[in-house]
């Protein structure tokens, strides 16, 4: 007997004329992988760079299904890899951040990293206990004490990022050092940063309460609350929700792949 996992998935273009956000994941028998990536650059390769960067990490996972902290950034480097491979080919600018999440199911591990402002939540016993920090110039200002966090969704230049796939140079990522034991009722969020931009993380808590902690459910209460709040240009914004339930009889090895653009908010930019 494995543990389940219940998988949500919700991406909407907002105020953009296209959606430069890929989410994908391989949910197998023993070992499982979530991602989920933001593209940025011009003339639309930036939905280039996200779609690059989750088919790379699956495709690489599902080759070596390890679930360790050293796999995790050697996804996103092998990511960055190919980004960059294609940005020298074809010459074309093209960035994009990162978020991914294992799940070793025979043991009930996880261990996740990222780069850039994809961000992953995680949420024990519907309260929220871990959240990534964002690679990005306001959330260092207020790491050395410059401004409180409220800046982190008000800031002029909030989107400026310090560290994204796609740039030359050393790549600066974000892993946990260590596997999380999983229990029953964990929950996970992997978002892109138009998504929890608008989401605080009280509304976060609130509405996973609000939904008895059913993943679609809950996803659709956060993206009403991401419509209302975000304006007329508002960005891209995407996310996948992963809750452990109780044990059940493993299946077979099973792909899914996320691409629909939901056009929610059909504004021209």
């Amino acid at each position: 007997m494995v543990m389940d996992i219940h998988t949500a998935h919700l991406s909407f273009v907002g105020g953009r004329r296209r959606n430069e956000d890929a989410l994908l994941f391989w949910d197998a028998s023993d070992a499982s992988c979530w991602v989920v990536s933001d593209g940025a650059g011009g003339h639309g390769n930036g939905d280039l760079a996200s779609r690059i960067v989750v088919e790379t990490v699956i495709a690489e996972f599902r080759a070596c299904q390890e679930v360790s902290s050293e796999r995790v950034s050697a996804l996103i480097q092998l990511a960055q890899a190919a980004v960059l491979d294609v940005k020298r080919e074809s010459g074309q600018d093209m960035y994009a951040t990162c978020v991914v999440l294992l799940v070793d199911r025979q043991n009930r591990r996880a261990v996740w990293g990222h780069v850039g402002d994809s961000r992953l939540y995680m949420f024990r016993e519907g309260r929220l206990c871990y959240q990534t920090r964002d690679h990005s110039l306001v959330q260092n200002m207020i790491d050395a004490g410059y401004g409180s966090i409220d800046m982190i969704r008000t800031h002029p230049n909030r989107n400026m990022l310090t560290s994204a796939i796609g740039n030359d140079g050393e790549l600066e990522t974000t892993v946990s050092d260590q596997l999380l034991s999983l229990i029953e009722g964990d929950t996970f969020l992997l978002c892109s940063d138009g998504w929890w931009e608008h989401v605080t993380e009280q509304q976060m808590e609130q509405l996973l309460a609000q939904e008895s902690g059913q993943c679609r459910k809950w996803l659709d209460a956060m993206a009403s609350v991401v419509a209302h709040e975000s304006d007329r240009g508002g960005d891209n914004y995407s996310a996948l929700s992963v809750a452990i339930s109780a044990a059940r009889q493993p299946s077979d090895d099973e792909v899914t792949v996320l691409v629909p653009t939901h056009a929610r908010r059909n504004f021209t930019a």
